[in-house]
């Protein structure tokens, strides 16, 4: 805090100690709770997006097996189209 003259109050003696002790620790102690609230913010955002994460990689997990059950299936019906075809191609027409 500054003086009257703009000049920085310098304390006296036991002044600076009892300031410092004082104003010091109770402003650090408001700083660390803040600090520790923006902490516990910032980890209840990362636990949300680690579920969300998790959430996602789940479904694209059950949509790649979809997806290669469909192309399963759509080769079984191809081959047996194939299958037929040649069948059909290699008999006499009646």
């Amino acid at each position: 805090m500054s003086g009257p003259n703009g000049e920085p109050h310098v304390p006296v003696g036991g002044e600076e100690e009892e300031e410092e002790d004082g104003d010091g620790d109770s402003f650090g102690e408001e700083e660390y709770a803040a600090i520790n609230s923006m902490l516990d913010q910032i980890n209840s955002c990362l636990d949300h997006l680690e579920e969300k994460n998790d959430y996602l990689h789940a479904c694209l997990k059950e949509l790649l097996e979809s997806n290669r059950q469909t192309r399963l299936e759509f080769q079984q019906q191809n081959e047996q189209q194939n299958m037929e075809t040649d069948v059909q191609g290699s008999q006499p027409p009646t």
